[in-house]
């Protein structure tokens, strides 16, 4: 009895004293880790670099998980060292603290990798909004939500020579001035052919010294090049002196080159559109000098001599008069065809959908058919002339429903898929024989199939006719559209239905 009760209390005077070590060690530890997360919280906060709450939320869970793995080896150890096991050596150690050390490796891994997805994943959303832009008019500004997610900075100031001229198109983050580059300055950007970075501006200086604060220490230089010819610079900075490593600076020089070829991209197609409407002028000038001029020309001499005929010949200048009359007014019809086509287009005007919705609301008016138009995924800015081709298949589309089909329905689809926009035109008429068509179409030439097929060329879109008699007719027109998602997405019930 005296032995049962002497173990007994040595039972609860070791427990009492486990119990003491164990609150000892856990108030020991829970102060760690509030001072030194007060001291990291405070560094951080006073640093230049801006310490957003995501940053705060991210270091402070991962700093609980280690505090909860802490706490359970401490308890472990307590627990087990207060139990006579023999000696412990260094081999018991080793084998006590060895998951510790395995978890803590891939723990490192798993974070390595994470950070790796994440870069890929920014890198992924910075390509597919660069490919976005470049069909697109808007302007660079809309890469501001993408940029940071790709390269970490604290101020990216864009330029762009446009019509030589060098105007500042994007600027991003704070230590920026509002002062402006003269204009000697910014042309000594075409200097720079290579990116260079300033690691310390104490050390060097920068082209756009006076753009930032001084509280920004690290820049660098990314030149926009085509064709040897400095056509941009884009300028990334942060606050820390050589906080930029060679990985960085290649990562801002591919986004400078991806800008480059953007930018002539947009020139290219700026000038494409220009010549067009310039080649659209001139065969409208040709038209009315070949055509109209030379019936007024003629009116003009019958007219006079109508004048000289008339008092010997008054039934011969009255027949001279009457052609004269009937000329003039094809003309003046000519004239009104030409002044309509001078005109703002439809789809500048009104815009591509309510230009279709008129052209749909002409048609049921016209004739007794019923027509359902839908449209699919997320509409993209589209240039002028993209939508003039695409109004004008769809007008003579429908014009042909109208006049020729006798149709009773009418299925109109427009589609933004992932790798093209899709128009697709669909009725339950009479159909046509296609062959037909195309030998008719060259002996009178109009705007029919092989002018619709020109002008989806000339904007490198696809035109598929597809019709039998008696089965109606089916026209899609497939425009490429240069936007990269990860792979190619059929869209079963577009393709398919």
């Amino acid at each position: 009895a005296h032995l049962t009760s002497y173990i007994t209390g040595n039972a609860h005077v070791l427990q009492a004293g486990l119990t003491g070590k164990f609150i000892e060690m856990i108030i020991l530890t829970l102060s760690f880790y509030f001072i030194n997360n007060l001291i990291v919280d405070a560094v951080l906060k006073l640093r230049p670099q801006p310490y957003p709450f995501t940053v705060w939320k991210q270091k402070t869970l991962s700093e609980t998980r280690s505090l909860a793995l802490s706490l359970f080896y401490i308890s472990l150890l307590l627990i087990l060292g207060s139990q006579n096991r023999g000696i412990i050596d260094v081999f018991s150690f080793f084998f006590f603290f060895s998951p510790l050390v395995g978890l803590s490796l891939l723990t490192s891994i798993i974070v390595r990798l994470q950070t790796e997805k994440n870069r890929l994943k920014s890198l992924f959303d910075i390509t597919t909004e660069l490919n976005r832009l470049v069909l697109s008019t808007d302007s660079f500004t809309s890469l501001r939500s993408h940029l940071r997610q790709f390269i970490d900075f604290e101020s990216a100031i864009l330029w762009i020579n446009e019509n030589d001229r060098w105007d500042r198109v994007f600027q991003e983050g704070s230590f920026l001035t509002e002062r402006e580059l003269s204009r000697q300055e910014i042309e000594n950007f075409e200097m720079y052919k290579e990116p260079f970075a300033v690691f310390n501006r104490k050390d060097k200086s920068s082209p756009a010294d006076i753009c930032f604060d001084k509280q920004l220490k690290a820049l660098v230089h990314a030149p926009l090049v085509i064709e040897n010819n400095t056509v941009g610079m884009l300028i990334v900075g942060r606050s820390r002196t050589k906080s930029f490593t060679q990985e960085d600076v290649r990562s801002i020089a591919t986004l400078a080159n991806q800008l480059a070829i953007i930018f002539k991209t947009r020139t290219l197609r700026e000038e494409q559109e220009r010549r067009l409407l310039l080649e659209e002028r001139n065969r409208i000038a040709r038209e009315i000098h070949d055509g109209i001029a030379q019936s007024l020309a003629g009116a003009v001499m019958k007219l006079e001599t109508a004048t000289k005929k008339y008092g010997s010949n008054s039934a011969y200048a009255l027949e001279l008069v009457e052609d004269s009359i009937e000329k003039l007014r094809v003309s003046l019809r000519e004239i009104r065809e030409s002044i309509y086509a001078l005109r703002p287009y439809p789809t500048e005007r009104l815009g591509l959908i309510q230009s279709m919705n008129s052209v749909i609301e002409a048609i049921k008016r016209e004739h007794s058919v019923s027509v359902v138009f839908e449209e699919r995924g997320k509409p993209i800015p589209l240039s002028s002339m993209v939508e003039k081709v695409m109004f004008d298949i769809f007008k003579e589309s429908m014009q042909n429903i109208g006049k020729h089909a006798l149709a009773e329905q009418v299925h109109i689809l427009l589609s933004y898929q992932s790798e093209h926009i899709l128009l697709k035109i669909c009725d339950d008429g009479s159909g046509f024989s296609l062959m037909d068509a195309m030998l008719k179409a060259r002996r009178e030439p109009h705007f029919g199939i092989l002018n619709m097929n020109e002008s989806a060329e000339k904007i490198e879109a696809t035109l598929q006719i597809d019709s039998k008699p008696g089965h109606g007719t089916e026209v899609i027109l497939i425009i490429p559209k240069i936007e990269y998602k990860g792979g190619i997405n059929f869209d079963q019930s577009v393709t398919g239905g």
